[in-house]
């Protein structure tokens, strides 16, 4: 209530200041014509004969009826100025309280113009973006939730077991070994969200060095050795030694990324083929994996932050790893491709040797 009184005195505020500018043009006009009537008086170039104390009592009459009127014009003209203002001033108000819901829709003769359309059609896309990021980034906040809780309780679960005894070595080497999982499960999503962010700051790209691409891709997929072997995944691994002038750390993450995600949709005994491919200064790399295609109607939206495919949340991940790959590749000034279709899915890079 205290804020919408506060709004309105604002508005208020506004409305008087336009008036109160429209009425000392007025009141300047005023000024200009009766100045040149007195001084037209006083040069005897504008006779009044002997009606001078009728004329001047006429002159002060039109003079307060102008003004009055002035007024009224003046106050009217001003609400009928600022009230474009106040609709947006409200859109705005409603945006930044987060109700990102809001449209901007300018009504009278104002809605009709060009540039009343353009700042609609501009506040109503911003708000838009910032209603898409929202339900995003609440998402994100309730899976990433659950997905941290999960490995917790887990762990939590398999050392309160240990700590009673009474298992055989079997057991306590399988306990172990789910802990050191969870763990690891943990650590992996600690590092991409704060990869992410560290991405989304840097706009140059630093630490550049040359290294053995291919050797670093076979490193990541080895990295995940246990996932793709738990699954009976079939790897194809069929390239050349080639060399870049990247950031390595970086790249890394991509590889990661993109493995990963392909091992995560591809079926037991599925098959993941990566491929290199360079030509002149450009190196193409190739991450196929067998599976169920994207979606169409999801493919605009697979590199957005926070964005699961899987609506289900019935794997693991948190729709993170390909916006990282999408904000690492546009670093380097490289381009992603997605193509899905025929029980293949297909992530194909296109790199610049030498940055």
């Amino acid at each position: 209530m205290k804020n919408k009184r506060k709004e309105l005195i604002t508005r208020l505020k506004l409305t008087l200041f336009f008036s109160g500018f429209v009425f000392a043009i007025i009141i300047v006009a005023l000024g200009i014509i009766f100045g040149v009537v007195a001084l037209l008086i006083h040069t005897g170039a504008l006779e009044l004969g002997d009606n001078i104390p009728s004329i001047k009592k006429n002159i002060l009459t039109a003079a307060l009826i102008s003004l009055f009127l002035g007024f009224i014009t003046s106050f009217s003209t001003g609400a009928f100025s600022i009230s474009p203002f106040n609709i947006v001033f409200s859109a705005m108000d409603s945006l930044a309280s987060g109700n990102y819901a809001v449209r901007l829709k300018f009504k009278s003769v104002f809605g009709k113009t060009k540039i009343a359309r353009d700042f609609e059609k501009s506040f109503n896309s911003m708000a838009s973006e910032l209603q898409k990021t929202e339900m995003l980034r609440s998402d994100f906040v309730n899976n990433f939730s659950h997905e941290f809780k999960t490995p917790i309780v887990s762990i939590a679960g398999f050392a309160k077991l240990l700590k009673h005894g009474d298992l055989t070595p079997e057991e306590q080497k399988e306990y172990i070994d789910i802990i050191e999982e969870e763990s690891l499960r943990l650590s992996h999503m600690a590092t991409n969200v704060l990869s992410l962010t560290k991405i989304e700051n840097q706009i140059i790209l630093t630490d550049i060095n040359t290294f053995n691409l291919s050797e670093q891709i076979r490193n990541s997929v080895l990295l995940l050795q246990n996932k793709w072997e738990k699954k009976n995944v079939e790897l194809i691994l069929d390239f050349d030694e080639y060399n870049v002038n990247a950031n390595e750390e970086m790249l890394k993450q991509v590889w990661i990324n993109l493995v990963d995600n392909a091992v995560k949709f591809t079926p037991e005994n599925g098959k993941i083929e990566i491929d290199l491919r360079k030509q002149g200064q450009i190196i193409t790399v190739s991450v196929i994996n067998t599976g169920n295609p994207i979606p169409e109607e999801k493919m605009p939206f697979i590199f957005n932050k926070f964005y699961q495919g899987d609506e289900s949340h019935a794997g693991e991940g948190n729709g993170i790893g390909l916006a990282i790959v999408k904000h690492v590749v546009n670093l380097h000034h490289g381009e992603i491709k997605v193509k899905s279709l025929n029980g293949t899915t297909c992530f194909k890079l296109i790199l610049p040797i030498g940055v």
